[in-house]
């Protein structure tokens, strides 16, 4: 039996270049653990779009998944999704790709910040300035944000995961506090969601992205939308932290999860 409030809106299959397993062997494990809903969106790095082959992946993960959900019908709210990395790369091929696939929801992200070679998981930055980095990373995002091009802004503290995480820098929300209003009133104001993900508890910095006072001033700035993904690359970590993450946005003043269907807005209490 489903529990009709959990809904994992941010997975990855086999069709990521990260990923491991099927869209239908995922949705197998996502009704043994009783979950309502799934979203599958599978990395599309625009920046990369020719090296690494993402026409391929694209088409591959969109008709693997409405097959998942064909097949689920009944069991499973299966949800087709995309995660476009580095939108700003190239914009006009963003919109092709979203005209292309009638895609339920779409997730923005930045893994590899403009002006930089390396993924955000790469750098190392006990070499740089991380206050003067995560003030570009912020602004960046912004202009994501600014575009009608997805539903939800990924992981917006997803640098964390090292700077905090495995360098163990302290790091002062309070000094790229202006930027990082700007982000989440852009997100306000174009009526996106911000996604709470979970994989930081997973992983060495043992927090949300973002952390629950970014969420708390989120809500006092007036954000509406939330959704909560485990960024799961394997059917181990499906669903995994959704419901503690769940405590957390109600903790924040939330009473509402927020999924999509046909790039529409769905509310449910939590």
């Amino acid at each position: 039996m489903y529990n009709k409030r959990l809904i994992d809106m941010h997975t990855h299959s086999d069709n990521s270049p990260d990923g491991v397993h099927s869209p239908m062997y995922m949705c197998e494990h996502a009704v043994a653990r009783g979950l309502r809903g799934i979203a599958i969106t599978d990395h599309c790095e625009i920046d990369k779009f020719i090296e690494h082959k993402y026409a391929s992946t694209v088409f591959h993960s969109f008709f693997e998944c409405a097959k998942a959900r064909n097949a689920f019908e009944g069991q499973l709210l299966v949800l087709i999704g995309l995660e476009i990395g580095q939108h700003l790369s190239n914009v006009d091929l963003c919109k092709k790709l979203l005209d292309k696939y009638p895609y339920d929801f779409v997730l923005g992200s930045v893994h590899t910040p403009r002006g930089m070679t390396q993924d955000i998981k790469e750098i190392e930055y006990d070499k740089l300035d991380v206050y003067e980095f995560m003030n570009n990373y912020f602004d960046e995002l912004t202009e994501v944000a600014n575009l009608d091009l997805c539903d939800a802004l990924a992981h917006i503290t997803c640098p964390m995961r090292r700077i905090q995480g495995k360098y163990h820098i302290d790091f002062d929300y309070g000094r790229v506090q202006e930027s990082l209003d700007r982000l989440l009133l852009a997100i306000i104001k174009s009526g996106k969601a911000l996604e709470v993900n979970t994989s930081g508890l997973r992983q060495d910095i043992g927090l949300m992205m973002p952390e629950e006072k970014i969420v708390r001033h989120y809500r006092e700035l007036g954000g509406k939308y939330i959704t909560i993904g485990s960024d799961s690359h394997t059917v181990h970590d499906i669903g995994a932290g959704i419901e503690e993450a769940m405590k957390m946005v109600k903790r924040c003043g939330f009473d509402k999860i927020t999924f999509y269907v046909s790039r529409q807005a769905i509310q449910i209490d939590i």
